[in-house]
């Protein structure tokens, strides 16, 4: 079961559900459980509670949606766009920017004064979809996601538009200016029991390590990282202007 924890559900929630997501929630419990931030988790009989769990849940359910939206929407792609797509939309830092935009970041509980969490507002938004699940189901949540935040919060055909590909960006940099750019895994790890594996992975330049960036994959933290790394490179005039 559960844990329901106390909370008075002022306007703001309400207005949430209604005004961005277009419907009123049937068990607020499960949505107050996907608002609260690790930093501030509650033990209920010795479990800790927090959006841990609905986040790992929402990530499945998101990926399968965006997949699904992704292959009918561009029927003559391959499977490598398709691939890069979805994992541009999925990102922590593009589900960051929808939960910013959509007023979530504001309803989430976690401590204050303690620094910034970077991933809680992408982070929630998972376990925000997670909760949608359980309170309403499948049908109900692609719906959400596909017409109250796909096509409202995200142009999808401006994020098909972006630069993506930074490794491979690095790669031809190096080759281009005799240096040899490689990739490795810094580290590994699961965050506060949440059981969703973490990694984070660096550039190497001539094995002197430059930036680094944490993801759920080791695919995304490397595009990650080479992004950091290549922007550097930029802002010390290391790539030419044309190369952008």
């Amino acid at each position: 079961m559960l844990f329901k924890r106390k909370r008075k559900e002022g306007p703001e929630f309400y207005s949430f559900f209604k005004n961005v997501l277009g419907y009123v929630p049937r068990h607020t419990e499960l949505y107050h459980a996907a608002f609260i931030h690790r930093s501030v988790m509650a033990v209920h009989e010795g479990h800790r509670v927090n959006n841990e769990r609905l986040e790992y849940l929402g990530d499945a359910m998101l990926g399968s949606i965006v997949a699904e939206f992704l292959y009918k929407k561009y029927p003559l792609r391959g499977e490598g766009f398709l691939t890069e797509m979805r994992s541009k939309i999925v990102s922590r830092k593009s589900l960051g920017n929808i939960a910013r935009k959509i007023g979530l970041v504001e309803l989430i509980e976690h401590q204050r004064g303690g620094g910034v969490f970077k991933s809680m507002g992408g982070d929630a938004f998972e376990a925000l979809i997670g909760a949608i699940y359980l309170d309403r189901g499948y049908r109900f949540t692609r719906r959400i996601v596909i017409n109250r935040i796909l096509g409202m919060y995200l142009d999808v055909d401006a994020v098909a538009q972006t630069e993506w590909n930074y490794k491979s960006k690095m790669i031809d940099w190096g080759q281009k200016n005799h240096k040899k750019v490689s990739f490795t895994v810094v580290r590994s790890f699961v965050r506060d029991h949440s059981g969703r594996r973490e990694y984070e992975c660096a550039v190497l330049i001539d094995g002197q390590q430059q930036q680094s960036a944490i993801e759920y994959t080791i695919k995304a933290a490397e595009q990650l990282a080479a992004e950091k790394t290549y922007k550097a490179l930029q802002a010390d005039g290391q790539v030419a202007a044309q190369q952008a």
